[in-house]
């Protein structure tokens, strides 16, 4: 009905954590949310569904992305530069002088 409703209000709707009523709901159950995760977690319970869910919360309302990691990655494995957050410019890292290899 929620769903149903928050199209009728708004037809257009890209996305339903765009509904005030829908988004409020969610982020006042968040919390449950991340204990059932967690405890599934730990207790070696595959909850793919659960685990995705969150996981596409926390990056849709999130300004910053992981993609600062996949830069960080080619990078290492290819000297393809990454940015930073802190500076202005390009730059490049020699990973295997700045880490300790086994």
């Amino acid at each position: 009905e929620d769903v149903g409703r928050a199209f009728h209000n708004e037809p257009q709707l890209p996305n339903l954590l765009l509904d005030l009523e829908i988004s409020a709901r969610i982020m006042k159950e968040q919390e449950d949310l991340r204990k059932v995760v967690e405890f599934a977690a730990h207790s070696g319970i595959p909850v793919p569904g659960f685990m995705s869910a969150l996981g596409y919360l926390d990056s849709y309302r999130s300004a910053w992305q992981p993609a600062n990691l996949i830069q960080a990655q080619r990078d290492f494995f290819g000297s393809h530069t990454y940015e930073r957050v802190d500076s202005k410019g390009t730059f490049h890292t020699n990973w295997s002088n700045n880490s300790k290899r086994k």
